[in-house]
């Protein structure tokens, strides 16, 4: 941070100089401007990092000031400084995005940790932003690889499928792992709702691949033993979403995609990412939300261990009409404990390499 250049504009010289010698004795580099105008003509041509503006100036104020200067440079760090407290002016000042307000005289100390904290803040955005862009343009890289195989591959379905599932594997195991759980507890639930044949293909593929965002996800949080922090929690959240747009240029995984998209919504409205509600949440993506919660809760994870089916049935049960389907909760009930048991049975034995057609058997 301390490359970063300093804009000092004030109307009066000694305050100009006194900042000067502050921040070029802290380590920065500084320039001056008599006023908003001057000041504006220098922002125009030299990439600031941080401004420390008078509020009252001759020509053009420190507010003025302040709002040209963020709509030049959105990022740009700002201190207001001024030797009269107005509770409207510093309320004002903050709403534009002021990181602070500083009273002549100075508490030189003050200065010095307030130009830090505003210019460390202005490196998390910057370093925010680069991130973003980056997932984005590695989501477009592997979109464009992806979508460049199954073009390849699009007439032989279970090849695709085993290329996305080496693709899971390859970032993950249990990610991996659970998805062929979840895809033969989905299957199980379907045969119990009596859904049709073409609603059951969608089904495979979409609970199959819902978890295929995760490669766009950071392996120091994809793979982290524990729970999540909040930020970190809102960047695996996206993996919905980078799913959603990894598989729907696939022709043939069209209506898979809206699963993969779907699969964190709530019957409540209360999940993500489009706080979808009732039946407008696809039914194969209702469906998947109670054997996904089946399988998390009868797993263990780092943080805690496995439940007992039947602890997870009575809390699913508890759930019904908020989290979940109501309807797709009463056919899951009624599929005995036993019958459960031996679908994971079989995909913990291996017994279910190749996507099987017989399930519903």
């Amino acid at each position: 941070m301390k490359s970063e250049e300093i804009l000092v504009v004030d109307d009066e010289e000694n305050i100009r100089s006194l900042l000067q010698e502050l921040l070029t004795a802290a380590g920065y580099r500084c320039d001056l401007a008599k006023d908003g105008q001057e000041a504006l003509e220098k922002i125009r041509s030299t990439p600031y990092g941080l401004i420390l503006a008078d509020v009252l100036m001759p020509v053009k104020s420190g507010m003025e000031l302040l709002r040209e200067a963020r709509a030049i440079c959105p990022d740009l760090g700002f201190i207001m400084i001024t030797a009269v407290y107005d509770t409207e002016i510093a309320v004002e000042a903050m709403r534009l995005g002021a990181d602070n307000y500083l009273l002549k005289p100075f508490n030189l100390t003050e200065v010095a940790l307030s130009v830090e904290k505003a210019l460390r803040r202005r490196q998390l955005v910057l370093e925010n932003r680069d991130y973003q862009l980056n997932l984005e343009r590695k989501v477009l890289e592997r979109t464009d690889q992806l979508q460049d195989t199954m073009r390849r591959l699009e007439e032989s379905y279970q090849t695709t499928l085993e290329l996305l599932r080496a693709a899971l594997d390859a970032r993950d195991v249990e990610t991996y792992a659970h998805s062929e759980r979840v895809t033969h507890y989905a299957l199980r639930l379907a045969e119990e709702m009596g859904l049709g044949r073409r609603a059951i293909d969608v089904l495979e593929q979409g609970v199959f691949l819902h978890d295929i965002g995760k490669i766009g996800i950071p392996d120091a949080i994809l793979l982290r033993p524990g729970k999540l922090t909040q930020s970190e929690m809102e960047v695996m959240k996206t993996h919905a979403e980078l799913g959603m747009k990894l598989i729907s240029r696939v022709d043939f995984l069209q209506e898979a995609a809206e699963i993969v998209y779907s699969h964190q919504e709530h019957y409540d409205g209360n999940g993500y990412p489009r706080r979808l509600k009732g039946e407008a949440i696809p039914l194969n993506a209702r469906v998947f939300s109670v054997v996904d919660a089946l399988d998390a809760m009868t797993s263990d994870r780092p943080y805690r261990r496995a439940v007992p089916f039947s602890a997870a049935s009575i809390e699913i049960a508890r759930v019904s009409g908020r989290q979940f389907d109501p309807k797709v909760v009463e056919a899951f009930l009624r599929i005995p404990e036993k019958e459960w048991l031996e679908v994971r049975g079989r995909v913990n034995l291996g017994n279910t390499k190749e996507i099987p057609r017989n399930v519903l058997t």
